[in-house]
């Protein structure tokens, strides 16, 4: 048997061995796991996706690679446990999320989930294939008959803590944690690890069981961060739950599940925009984040370096602070492969900041696998909070990192790849995003701001919209925001003209983990500024949203109906 040593990726390999055969799903599109795939019953949820609607439990599932958030490996560990899981996966570009989720339910939990990557031509002929099996390190199919190159941890170059670590000197937590850094090096074909600086934690959700599992049982077994470490935002609002009404189960598991990674030792914080701390990375600092829109901001608008860690990698990171020296952790991982050539409103004056996330979509959907750079937007002048929207937007139509934009962010000077494509973004395509993201009623029972969690300069925008008007009897908005931000609005009195207007501002959750009843349990009409939300509230909530610039949430909260037609700057 071949062993794959890392750096090499010239051979179709195999990173998890098992046993599995099944019918092969073919997938054109990547797919986000997370908000993509019901981890209760396995089928993809996910309105936007050509296979909306398919299983993949027992399916050989191919797909060029994933996409969206970092939690896509959280769900493919809970179908695992719960034996609704593919029987394979099948790659044909570098992959990360799901990989890890499977490196996890099997070096972790014992359950096997076989993974490969194959070169393109073996992809293809696969994809022609009706069904496959898998045995050890071979693949059979209609089409193909296959021996892989198995990934081993190779060559890895450790230092002295690395080998302690995985000689179990520093407990069988920090064992595994090594192991699966190691073995996501190899597997991204690399040799090198890197220090990082900080880690910001993601699975802390409980969006299913295996979160909770995986958490306690790294904190029973020791498991501490050994670097500064905050938390994402959780699935309740951790000092007030009670008094909203929140089924004690799921309450208690909730907060158990966030304790969790406070007991080994990360800041409480429970914010997805760990970006808006008083901390924020540097330029050029080297750090270890989940939570896609936070990657994607970090990267683009900060110029800090981590790659979309997926939900469990993150924890390993931030116990051993060292990960895979690979991806946008280098110079050239972090290189524009695709250019898209913008062509905004003629009349710029008159956008309103719903450009960004249609843009955001937009981008990710043309460039779904090549870290894109966007011109023809150098004579606009985003807000903070323009391009905190645009980041979180393209997270859910991309599986890469960051983006460029020309004229903007702090990297956009780096050439393109010489053999980059050029796409061109026009009118008509921000119209085919308008309609494919309003989808939802237009008469609207709640309005959804905070995905991700809303900025002070947000809160006091919303403030200043309302004046002395106040929301409709039948309409409610709600902002979720981090407990910083919540405290620095409480002491500007923002929060005392917000609640007059009626708005409910709610710290620690967010949009992506909201659940009935703080999610009002009749309402059916959705309206958001997030393109995040509009593309995932669906497969979140089972309600379609429509979508609008911040003034129109206002306005659509005092009048209860959502607008008809298309922004002014796109009628044009």
């Amino acid at each position: 048997m071949d062993t794959l040593a890392a750096g090499t990726r010239d051979q179709s390999c195999i990173f998890i061995e098992g046993e599995a055969s099944g019918e092969v799903l073919v997938c054109d599109e990547g797919l986000s796991f997370w908000g993509g795939v019901d981890p209760d019953f396995g089928s993809i949820i996910d309105v936007h996706h050509p296979n909306y609607g398919e299983s993949v439990s027992g399916k050989i599932l191919m797909m060029p690679t994933s996409r969206g958030s970092c939690s896509g490996s959280g769900v493919l560990l809970e179908l695992s446990l719960n034996s609704l899981a593919p029987a394979a996966l099948v790659f044909r570009e570098h992959e990360e999320v799901l990989t890890l989720g499977a490196l996890v339910s099997d070096r972790i939990f014992g359950r096997p989930l076989p993974t490969i990557s194959l070169l393109p031509v073996d992809y293809e002929a696969l994809a022609r294939s009706k069904t496959a099996s898998i045995s050890g390190h071979r693949i059979k199919a209609d089409n193909l008959d296959l021996e892989l190159v198995t990934t081993r941890l190779g060559d890895i170059d450790l230092c002295e803590a690395d080998k302690a670590r995985l000689n179990n000197e520093a407990g069988p937590a920090a064992r595994m944690a090594m192991e699966i850094i190691c073995l996501m090096a190899a597997a991204g074909g690399t040799r090198q690890l890197t220090d990082v600086t900080r880690g910001h934690i993601d699975g802390c959700i409980l969006a299913h069981s295996a979160n909770l599992i995986f958490a306690e049982k790294l904190a029973d077994l020791g498991a501490k961060v050994s670097i500064p470490t905050t938390i994402n935002a959780i699935s309740v609002d951790r000092e007030n739950w009670r008094s909203q009404h929140v089924p004690d189960d799921f309450g208690n598991r909730a907060s158990r599940l966030a304790d969790a990674y406070v007991r080994m030792g990360a800041r409480p914080t429970f914010t997805c925009a760990p970006y808006l701390l008083d901390d924020a990375p540097e330029f050029g600092e080297v750090i270890g984040w989940s939570e896609s829109n936070a990657v994607i901001f970090a990267n683009t608008v900060l110029g800090a370096r981590t790659p979309k860690h997926p939900d469990y990698l993150d924890l390993f990171i931030a116990m051993t602070g060292r990960a895979p020296a690979s991806g946008v952790y280098t110079q050239e991982g972090r290189v524009a492969r695709r250019v898209l050539n913008v062509t905004p409103p003629p009349t710029p004056g008159d956008n309103d900041e719903l450009f960004w996330p249609l843009l955001g979509w937009l981008a990710g959907k043309f460039s779904p696998d090549h870290i894109p750079l966007l011109t023809g937007l150098e004579n606009l002048k985003p807000s903070t909070d323009d391009l905190k929207s645009l980041c979180a937007a393209f997270g859910t139509t991309s599986g890469v990192p960051m983006l460029h934009i020309a004229g903007h962010t702090p990297e956009a000077h780096l050439l393109p790849s010489a053999d980059a494509e050029h796409q061109s973004i026009g009118i008509p395509e921000f119209i085919s995003a308008w309609n494919e993201l309003n989808r939802g009623d237009l008469k609207i029972d709640l309005v959804a701001i905070g995905s991700p969690h809303a900025s002070i300069d947000e809160a006091r925008r919303i403030a200043d919209l309302f004046g002395e008007r106040h929301c409709n009897p039948s309409t409610q908005l709600i902002i979720t925001i981090g407990r910083e931000m919540l405290q620095a609005a409480r002491s500007e009195g923002i929060v005392d003209r917000l609640e007059r207007a009626g708005v409910r501002l709610i710290p620690d959750l967010c949009w992506c983990s909201i659940t009935e009843p703080v999610f009002p349990t009749d309402a059916e009409g959705l309206f958001t500024n997030s393109g995040k939300y509009a593309h995932y509230a669906h497969g979140l909530s089972g309600r379609h949203s429509r979508i609008g610039s911040l003034e129109d949430c206002v306005e659509t909260a005092i009048s209860g109906h959502a607008p008809e037609r298309l922004p002014k700057w796109l009628q044009n």
